[in-house]
């Protein structure tokens, strides 16, 4: 059946799919397949198919915020996606965390509403421990730095307790902040599906967001050279799985 927002069926044949927030990324994400196909472009939510190493992959962009993230990942469970990797950029919480180094997420902290309209508050958000490994050993083949802890997923971009929240939560660990993992992990995880999150820092600790967002956005620097290394690394996650449960 079509679905509403994502505009797609069960004929896409795809188990595996790839998130990204932004719709333009999925220009850089065809970039690493092949036999791409434009599908869709609904609202925020763009969408092809290609292959990696042969195994079908499905990109949908999902926009700003949880709510649509979790708009797409419902969607997608109902044409046949039962795994999926979200490709976001975040902003550092801690010293050390360079621009374009990529944070794995195995858990989130639920600051966000989403997550919380669907279950209480006291559900753990948490990644998939098959998709955080092989997101691990992509990442390690390649020599690629990551760091891999907990993240925090706040509801709005522009704040007045911003800078203090940052504050908090650096102290009690997070390695960075973003907007959907924990809508992401919280419902994949109640609806069954497989989820991780790799986010591409593009904001240094103690640096303004805005300014750094927009620079991202005009594709400088290593957040330009961050993003594709979380594609490749998302796709080869996905291409381990599949072999996982091929065998």
């Amino acid at each position: 059946m079509l679905q509403p927002h994502i505009q797609l069926d069960e004929s896409v044949g795809c188990r595996y799919a790839i998130l990204p927030g932004d719709p333009g990324r999925l220009d850089r994400i065809a970039l690493q397949l092949e036999n791409v196909e434009e599908l869709a472009f609904n609202r925020e939510f763009r969408s092809l198919k290609g292959t990696y190493k042969g195994t079908p992959v499905l990109a949908i962009s999902t926009g700003i915020g949880g709510s649509s993230a979790a708009i797409a990942l419902e969607e997608l469970k109902n044409i046949g996606v039962r795994a999926l990797v979200r490709i976001g950029s975040c902003g550092a919480l801690r010293e050390g965390i360079a621009l374009g180094d990529l944070i794995f997420a195995c858990g989130a902290i639920r600051d966000e509403g989403t997550s919380k309209a669907y279950v209480d508050i006291r559900f753990p958000a948490v990644a998939d421990s098959h998709l955080l490994r092989y997101c691990e050993e992509a990442a390690e083949a390649q020599g690629w730095p990551y760091h891999e802890g907990i993240v925090h997923s706040h509801e709005s971009f522009y704040i007045d307790t911003n800078d203090e929240e940052s504050e908090y939560w650096s102290s009690k660990g997070a390695l960075g902040a973003d907007m959907e993992t924990a809508a992401l992990l919280t419902a994949g995880r109640l609806r069954g599906l497989r989820a991780a999150s790799i986010l591409n820092n593009v904001v240094l600790w103690g640096k303004d967001t805005a300014d750094a967002i927009g620079g991202y956005a005009s594709g400088e620097d290593m957040t330009a050279v961050g993003e594709k290394r979380e594609i490749a690394v998302a796709l080869e996650a996905l291409y381990r799985l599949s072999k996982e449960e091929q065998a």
